[in-house]
């Protein structure tokens, strides 16, 4: 039995963060979705979430009831036109990467501390000799909803552990065994399915007066946010 030593167990543990890190960019072997609540900020259109990888919806509260949020392109967002001042119910949302996280834009600016729920994926955070991955509390400015979050399930380990290998043998000029690397991609495609992208889609009808198609100058200043059902 071969004991790494000293230089060779840093080495280990810089590539291993070194893959976790790399894993804020292929948000899709990520499988953990993560319910978090935050509170909206009077006329406050930006927000900066630390951490947040990936965003697939928000919803925003008045009391008890729960509204949704329409997701719009990052051109739509910040290439249509629009009334900058305007505060009233923030009907719809962009999500933009950033260095440690992201930002959040909310149209329209919300017109008081409204709590915003969203689906999210976080970064998987860096670990040190002494952390337990499966027990990996996440240092977070959010309120978890229906989730512990405290750390990886031991297939997602396993599948580190073969990605681990690769990253290695790879930093060191080494070829990984075909066997291993098979095993590898068949772990990443049981990945893609664990927690596939939503791409159900909403049917919105131009001959149906009660569907929503966006909100207009008219709905933030005579309904302020509300139309007739």
């Amino acid at each position: 039995m071969q004991v790494p030593t000293g230089e060779q167990t840093s080495d280990g543990l810089f590539l291993l963060n070194a893959l976790l890190d790399f894993k804020q960019i292929e948000t899709d072997l990520i499988p953990y979705w993560t319910y978090i609540e935050f509170n909206a900020i009077p006329k406050q259109e930006y927000y900066f979430l630390p951490y947040v990888a990936a965003i697939e919806s928000i919803t925003f509260n008045i009391n008890v009831i729960r509204y949704p949020m329409e997701s719009v392109t990052r051109r739509n967002y910040y290439g249509s036109a629009r009334v900058d001042n305007i505060s009233t119910l923030p009907f719809s949302w962009n999500y933009n990467r950033s260095l440690g996280g992201g930002n959040l834009g909310l149209y329209f600016k919300p017109a008081s501390c409204y709590p915003l729920k969203a689906m999210v994926k976080l970064f998987l955070t860096d670990v040190c000799l002494d952390t337990d991955m499966s027990n990996v509390s996440e240092c977070v400015p959010y309120r978890f909803i229906n989730s512990s979050n405290q750390g990886y399930d031991s297939s997602y380990l396993e599948y580190l552990r073969y990605a681990l290998a690769e990253f290695m043998c790879s930093e060191f000029g080494i070829i990984f065994n075909p066997q291993s690397a098979k095993i590898l991609e068949s772990y990443k495609r049981k990945l893609m399915y664990i927690s596939p992208p939503d791409l159900s889609i909403i049917k919105q009808s131009i001959l149906n007066n009660n569907e929503q198609i966006g909100y207009n100058y008219g709905d933030a200043n005579l309904g302020h946010g509300w139309r007739p059902s």
